[in-house]
């Protein structure tokens, strides 16, 4: 059960606040961001927006200075002398705007992978058809586990995150029907090169590493597949990674 510090829905034409709504399942986008620290901080928030804005307008979802509405909620809506590790949730429908808070999970260094036959509708956008996948990660202690996402014998991404795959020091990334997020963009900005490739299931156990990459779980290495006979065998490229990341948390500034 998720516990949430805020949660408010308001009305997309004037900012009238209303009941919250989720809006999962809605047409719609949505953006997940990492508030941290005192006074708070925004892991790579005007990418965030930017990559929202552009959302909204492939879901021909408009309105004047859209952009000015949503940093004005935000901001009413967080406490800067309150110390953070959160999640922020802004999600937008054609007629709401909805905002909230829950506490961000540290995955664990014994992450378990999940595999389920599904993938998301319309994968290269972050809408808001995700009521399949909330119902697999209901069940899950997320600091322990995520679900990855398959279909046609591939794997794309993971309920929550991106995947990076990694062999003999060179690391692979599905080519297609996943949602490249932010902080997939932030390392493939870092790396020498990102190999994007058809991942086959049948060819997971070559992998030395498999590392999610997101929002929610900043840098986790997995250390096994349910069900399937692949291990971890090293942290050398989730140890690159993560040092890549928090680097970036220590010269993020903070938000206003």
């Amino acid at each position: 059960m998720v516990t949430y510090l805020l949660k408010k829905s308001y009305q997309l034409k004037d900012l009238k606040e209303i009941a919250f709504q989720d809006l999962w399942g809605d047409h719609g986008v949505f953006t997940t961001m990492w508030i941290y620290g005192s006074p708070p901080k925004i892991l790579f928030f005007r990418e965030h927006i930017k990559n929202l804005l552009k959302s909204l307008n492939k879901y021909k979802i408009s309105k004047t200075a859209i952009d000015k509405d949503i940093n004005k909620l935000i901001k009413n809506n967080i406490d800067t002398k309150k110390n953070y590790n959160h999640l922020l949730r802004v999600a937008l429908s054609k007629k709401i705007i909805s905002i909230s808070l829950r506490k961000r999970i540290k995955p664990k260094l014994n992450f378990t992978l999940k595999l389920v036959k599904l993938k998301r509708d319309k994968p290269e956008f972050k809408n808001l058809k995700y009521k399949q996948i909330l119902k697999h990660l209901s069940k899950m202690d997320n600091s322990k586990f995520d679900i990855g996402l398959c279909s046609s014998k591939k794997i794309f991404e993971t309920g929550t995150s991106n995947i990076f795959f990694v062999k003999k020091n060179k690391i692979y990334s599905p080519a297609k029907n996943c949602y490249e997020g932010i902080t997939f963009k932030f390392f493939e900005s870092k790396l020498k090169k990102v190999i994007k490739k058809e991942i086959m299931i049948s060819s997971i156990a070559e992998y030395d590493e498999i590392i999610l990459i997101g929002s929610g779980k900043g840098v986790a290495s997995v250390k096994k597949i349910d069900k399937f006979k692949w291990k971890r065998k090293s942290f050398k490229m989730f140890n690159l990674l993560n040092k890549y990341y928090l680097l970036a948390t220590k010269k993020n500034q903070k938000y206003t």
